[in-house]
């Protein structure tokens, strides 16, 4: 199939969209909710029903939901790639290469990121899942939506076994918490993950390939570049996805604070885990729909969540920093010290200092160093003469 760009594309490849950006800033706080809970030992700690609601939206708003949006805005930023590419002339090979660059290069960030950091990383998923997916970048519609429909069976039954399995050892006063597991000292730690690593990036890349390809569909389309072009598709998808979300979802956040009680517990986490992609794509449509509320004024506060969208990948890593900085062993060790609503607290805190440290480097000229690295890693190698061929154009805020 022939990549054939938009009329659009051939008049503007450079210029930013706000959608985009917003999407990807505030996606970082449900990522944030998601993981700072699993570096405390126990959730039981603090007042009682501060630990309730905090687990409630966890469960309701991040736990599945993080994610799906996430590896949408991930196949978005593959499709805008794309689209860039060729109207700049690039054919398939040379776009097919890029992808393939940038692939491999997410897989060495992912792999540092969890084994300098912590074991919950996402880039190296990503990385692999574009390096053996590539060609579906200028699939047909039709080959994406299947593609992503059946996926989605491996994928939930997966996410609901992970839940199910979480969901018994929290009933038995015992969650399962990065915490158990962490090393005495930085070395231990490094090493540590290291055996497993291959397997659990390697299982992982299901979980990826529901929520990347309707980001592909999307990008094609321009959803997010041109929200005011596609007001009622966006207004649409908002709505129905968020709807569907919090139905589906509702029973495991029920169950999971002991306001409900049911034998259905696989029946309820395949639920939670397959509606969590119509609330994550949901999540990202409805950033469309923000941006064209905002219209060509843009405030203090959203130019800032826009630079935290522009640097995701830069701001996602420094996430785990905090998280490796506050609760391991080597280092604060805070993890017996707080409970669920401590730890969700602390996930806040790291969201809106990461909007003020965004803002800085907006207004101090900065990019974002993983953005950066990313960019030149993946650049087109030197041509035989020594010049520098022409970068490669891939989105900077992309993670």
């Amino acid at each position: 199939m022939a990549l054939v760009p938009s009329p659009r594309a051939l008049i503007d490849v450079s210029g930013r969209s706000l959608a985009p950006d917003l999407a990807r800033g505030f996606m970082l706080l449900p990522i944030a909710l998601a993981h700072a809970p699993a570096f405390v030992s126990r959730w039981d700690l603090g007042p009682a029903a501060l630990d309730t609601i905090a687990a409630f939206v966890r469960s309701l708003f991040a736990e599945n939901q993080a994610r799906a949006m996430f590896v949408f805005l991930f196949g978005y930023a593959l499709g805008q790639l794309t689209e860039r590419q060729h109207a700049r002339g690039g054919d398939w090979a040379s776009i097919r290469e890029l992808l393939r660059r940038r692939s491999r290069w997410l897989i060495v960030i992912g792999f540092a990121h969890s084994a300098l950091l912590v074991p919950l990383d996402i880039v190296a998923v990503y990385g692999l899942t574009l390096l053996l997916l590539a060609p579906l970048v200028r699939a047909r519609d039709s080959v994406l939506g299947w593609t992503s429909v059946l996926t989605l069976v491996p994928a939930t039954l997966l996410l609901s076994w992970q839940s199910v399995t979480a969901q018994t050892a929290a009933a038995t006063g015992e969650p399962m918490t990065v915490a158990q597991t962490m090393a005495p000292d930085y070395m231990a730690h490094v090493l540590a993950g290291l055996p497993f690593w291959p397997l659990k990036t390697a299982v992982s890349t299901i979980v990826v390939v529901p929520g990347m390809l309707p980001g592909i569909w999307a990008a094609r389309r321009r959803l997010l570049d041109e929200p005011e072009r596609h007001a009622p598709l966006l207004s649409r998808i908002a709505v129905i996805g968020m709807a569907v979300s919090l139905i589906g979802r509702l029973p495991m956040a029920l169950l999971l604070t002991g306001a409900w009680t049911t034998s259905m517990t696989w029946t309820v986490a395949g639920a939670h885990a397959l509606t969590g992609y119509a609330g994550g794509i949901g999540m990202a449509a409805a950033a469309g729909l923000v941006a064209i509320r905002l219209g060509g004024g843009h405030g203090r506060l959203t130019a800032a969540l826009a630079a935290l969208g522009q640097r995701s990948l830069t701001f996602y890593l420094f996430q785990s920093v905090v998280w490796v900085a506050l609760f391991y062993p080597f280092t604060l060790d805070l993890r017996d010290d707080m409970g669920f609503a401590g730890a969700s607290a602390v996930a806040v805190a790291v969201w809106l200092a990461s909007i003020l440290l965004a803002d800085w480097m907006r207004r101090a000229g900065h990019r974002g160093p993983a953005e950066v690295l990313l960019r030149r890693m993946a650049a087109r190698p030197r041509a035989q003469d020594g010049s520098q061929l022409r970068a490669s154009g891939i989105p900077p805020e992309t993670p």
